[in-house]
């Protein structure tokens, strides 16, 4: 009996899910950077002893914090719907350094046009990449769509930047021209995200009951998730893309500052990685990872999905249904 007591749940929460500060304190703990030189043997290590635990074979024991921080590797490598490794720009823990090297890029180098196309063009493929191993791996996306998805992304995004660049060198103040960039990523993710995973809003995604069974399909529950993942990559991206150019602007008006002229890059991108710390955690908590949709939404707007809902209930439809909105 007290070995059954002991056992520990790996697919229990250690933060409540339910509250943003739980939500913050999930992320955070599973963006930690300090796992990104994790090796991939290391990982799959993690991935056998959770599997293990699953079964309920917890032999050989492990200390409590030995299995939260197996845990914690796993659950910033694999992907939560089909247990696959991904690919190492996809992971949560490179989200930081990730982000950090590119944004730092984005902002330090902005006054020309090859610049400005070359780190937009970098930027795409890393969000590419972060979209696609972070989508409801439920919807299949073809090689095309991927394709797509990718062009139209980038195209926006160098569209938004030149032009912006082009009749803000000409309309606004030097300051305002510092902005560019995010205009950029701003107009590229509500392009990038819906388009990566198109199939999920033409042909819907799984939905469950409370008790984890799956009902049904909807595709506005895919629109939600979506456009809430559109939000939080924004809002990741807002601080360090709006207060750093107020602060750059301050510095490079120093005489200290202008004689170190080879600083200005590695500044900006350190300082956006104290921002990403931060912003990386705070964003995607901001919605609940399994988010909710009424089911009366669905009976109005999707009939024939509510049908098929009510034939696998068997009339028996639940107030509400949950999914996975993705990362």
């Amino acid at each position: 009996m007290s070995q059954v007591s002991t056992l520990i749940d790996v697919d229990k929460p250690l933060f409540d899910l339910s509250t943003f500060a739980g939500r913050f304190q999930y992320f955070a703990w599973m963006t930690d950077p300090r796992t990104v030189v994790v090796s991939s043997d290391r990982l799959l290590e993690a991935k056998a002893m959770v599997e293990r635990y699953r079964k309920g074979d917890q032999s050989p024991q492990l200390k409590p914090e030995e299995v939260h921080y197996n845990m914690k590797l796993y659950n910033s490598a694999f992907h939560p719907d089909t247990g696959e490794l991904q690919n190492f720009c996809g992971r949560m823990s490179f989200q930081v350094p990730g982000g950090m090297l590119i944004t730092g890029g984005m902002l330090a180098f902005y006054r020309t046009v090859p610049a400005v196309v070359l780190w937009q063009f970098i930027n795409q493929s890393f969000n590419a990449v972060v979209n696609y191993t972070n989508r409801n791996a439920n919807s299949p996306t073809s090689v095309t769509q991927l394709g797509v998805a990718y062009v139209s992304a980038t195209t926006s995004a160098l569209v938004a930047a030149i032009g912006c660049k082009n009749y803000w060198s000409k309309k606004a103040t030097p300051l305002f021209q510092r902005f560019v960039p995010f205009a950029a990523v701003a107009a590229a993710n509500f392009v990038n995200i819906p388009l990566m995973r198109q199939n999920e809003i033409i042909n819907g995604i799984e939905v469950k009951n409370d008790e984890g069974v799956v009902v049904g399909q909807s595709r506005l529950a895919a629109i939600k998730g979506i456009g809430e993942v559109v939000v939080s990559r924004i809002a990741m991206a807002a601080p360090g893309m709006l207060v750093l150019p107020l602060i750059m602007e301050r510095l490079e008006k120093l005489p200290a500052y202008r004689r170190i002229k080879w600083i200005n890059a590695p500044f900006q991108t350190l300082l956006v990685g104290c921002f990403l710390c931060f912003m990386v955690p705070t964003a995607c908590a901001l919605f609940p990872q399994q988010c909710s949709l009424d089911t009366s939404i669905m009976r109005t707007f999707e009939p024939e999905l509510y049908e098929d809902l009510e034939k696998k209930t068997q009339g028996k439809v639940p107030k509400r249904v949950y999914f996975n909105k993705g990362l």
